[in-house]
């Protein structure tokens, strides 16, 4: 047992990993709804992982901000949110150009029978409030992590003006001191909290497949098929950036492969967090930019969520004999980027994100209640693209960030 043991922990996580997700799908179709007895396993690795997300954010962030000037932090702050704005634009587009170019739904009709409640959208000035939380401890509660990021910023510039000032400079040292302990104790944890990561997804894919089966896959298997599609093609130009920005692709997937799958599994961007920093630390990106562009990413970069807004719209204007004209297109890359702002932090983002691009567009309500349906499967795939195009941004940002300094 000892021996097994030492060889579950010597061996590589992504192989770990990689064998859960095999063993996943093949328990999920051979025990199909019965699967559903591993669930306890899966929702334990969930817990863990959301439970390291308030610490890592908090401490990575502050740790960060002291190991750049103010300056430093606003400048590549900016080029942050513009990457995340255009990144989210440029997805729609490619999922609008691979939709056009396949027509899924052309064929198909409405049974008449579904039905879909419209989620809420918070709106823009809603969500730009929540950033600043009215309670510091209902924002850690609630797991508002625009919120956790606004109070990791305060306290961090804080402190760097604590470690700046004549009056309080020793209190500052030693408060960043302990930061850093805090910091590197979190980081412990999550080590730690790695060794399970591959027993929650074996449970978590099996629960998935096992529910889901083929059944719904092939009721709307061009839908996936198409979607799916498009997120390759954006992972090829992910790809092609990466290598304009001369960053090693090849090097890049190797540290990225393991918040990638755990995404895509998960389905949780914020839930793979403590994963992606790991990734971004082992890429040896600067701590004061991934301390922060990643938590945001989390909240707000959905290209994969983007790319489902722009080939549902597609699928929906041909389930009703109706193909989206040009401008419609460009009203759909309109709406659909600002719905993905408008929406971070919002349970079920993505079907609200696609709810609201639907009723700009005067597309059925229905569409959304079919499309629902293949909610997981297409959701896995969308996740483990959040998480790439969050890791490709923060990865190009610093490349340019040294570039400059050694300029």
């Amino acid at each position: 047992m000892k021996t097994f043991w030492k060889r579950y922990l010597d061996a590589s996580l992504i192989l770990k990993i990689t064998i859960a997700l095999i063993l996943g799908i093949a328990v999920g179709l051979i025990f199909g709804e019965q699967a559903a007895v591993l669930a306890p396993f899966g929702d334990l690795l969930l817990n863990l992982l959301t439970f390291l997300i308030i610490p890592l954010i908090l401490f990575t962030m502050m740790v960060g901000i002291n190991q750049s000037s103010i300056g430093d932090l606003g400048r590549m702050g900016g080029k942050v949110f513009i990457y995340y704005t255009l990144s989210s634009a440029f997805a729609i587009i490619v999922g609008l150009a691979v939709a056009s170019f396949f027509q899924p739904g052309t064929g198909m009709q409405l049974q008449g029978n579904e039905t879909f409640d419209v989620p809420e959208n918070p709106g823009i000035v809603s969500v730009l409030l929540n950033i600043v939380p009215s309670n510091i401890f209902t924002a850690f509660t609630e797991l508002n992590l625009l919120g956790i990021i606004f109070t990791a910023f305060a306290f961090g510039i804080a402190l760097s003006y604590m470690r700046q000032s004549s009056e309080f400079e020793s209190l500052g040292d030693h408060l960043y001191k302990t930061v850093t302990a805090l910091n590197e104790l979190t980081l412990l944890v999550l080590k730690a909290v790695l060794q399970y990561v591959p027993i929650g997804i074996f449970a978590i894919m099996a629960e998935t497949v096992g529910n889901q089966g083929f059944d719904t896959l092939l009721s709307l298997g061009e839908m996936v098929l198409v979607l799916y599609v498009a997120l390759i093609v954006q992972i090829l130009l992910y790809t092609l950036v990466l290598v304009l920005f001369k960053v090693k692709p090849g090097q890049f997937f190797k540290q990225a492969r393991t918040p990638m799958l755990t995404a895509f599994v998960t389905q949780s961007s914020s839930g793979t967090l403590p994963l992606t920093l790991t990734a971004a630390k082992n890429l040896g990106l600067s701590k004061s930019l991934y301390g922060f562009s990643l938590p945001l990413g989390a909240t707000i970069n959905m290209d994969g969520a983007a790319i489902r807004i722009a080939v549902s719209a597609v699928f929906a204007a041909n389930l009703v004999g109706d193909p989206l004209s040009l401008s419609e297109m460009l009203m759909v890359v309109l709406v659909g980027t600002l719905a993905s702002i408008g929406t971070a932090g919002v349970p079920g983002a993505g079907i609200v994100m696609i709810a609201t691009v639907f009723v700009q567009l005067g597309l059925p309500m229905e569409a959304v209640a079919l499309l629902t349906a293949i909610d997981a499967l297409v959701g896995m795939g969308c996740t483990a693209l959040n998480v790439t195009g969050d890791l490709v941004g923060t990865t190009v940002i610093d490349q340019n960030e040294k570039k400059r300094k050694t300029a």
